[in-house]
């Protein structure tokens, strides 16, 4: 088990767990429809949308995993209330992607896209976090598909459900709009120490203008 970590909210400073969470020992499973297959010769990851350029950006399996390798270390908490404490995750900092491909400057938000068009939106300042990680490996062993292979978003500061398995790209967005699970009733913002589960808990500014 880790020790704990700085949080980003600065709330709840001596604990582990956030508010209303269980400790978890294992990696429970948990995923909305199938596992998709992995076929390297079609996978492609892509940044488009408001970028400082106005081009997409692609990179394909060889060339993502041959970008700026480091490691976090980081807790993963699931809204279901499970939390798992002190894992290594390895991969691509969000960071990178941002400094190669960068967005424009009134650029906001980022959806974040994966397998069968699973979304999750992020507040710019949230990807932008120096723990923010695009996972391929987790305790220095690559992802199982199960878990997200080849690639995962990890966000440890928000619930894990704004950091999607089997990622395929991000989009720079000048204003935000819900994702997959926002827009069925999880809160916009996703910030465990404030136990922000669902979008009947949202304030002004949590969510998208309408």
């Amino acid at each position: 088990m880790g020790h704990p970590v700085e949080r980003e909210s600065g709330e709840a400073a001596g604990s582990e767990l956030p508010p209303g969470q269980r400790l978890q020992r294992g990696w429970p499973v948990t995923h909305y429809g199938p596992v998709p297959k992995f076929r390297p010769e079609r996978w492609e990851f892509r940044v488009f949308g408001a970028t400082a350029d106005g081009e997409k950006h692609c990179w394909n399996h060889e060339e993502f995993t041959a970008l700026p390798y480091t490691t976090v270390m980081a807790d993963l908490h699931c809204v279901t209330k499970y939390s798992m404490l002190g894992a290594e995750w390895g991969g691509i900092p969000a960071r990178t992607i941002l400094e190669i491909a960068p967005p424009a400057t009134d650029a906001t938000h980022v959806m974040v896209w994966a397998e069968y068009g699973f979304s999750s939106n992020l507040r710019l300042a949230d990807f932008a976090s120096d723990r923010s990680i695009f996972a391929t490996h987790k305790d220095g062993e690559l992802l199982t598909a199960e878990h997200g292979f080849p690639v995962r978003l990890v966000v440890p500061h928000l619930y894990a459900w704004k950091g999607p398995k089997w990622v395929r790209g991000v989009e720079y967005m000048t204003a935000d709009r819900r994702g997959f699970w926002e827009e069925r009733g999880y809160h916009n913002v996703g910030d465990p120490w404030k136990e922000q589960r669902y979008s009947y808990q949202e304030e002004p500014g949590d969510g998208p203008e309408l």
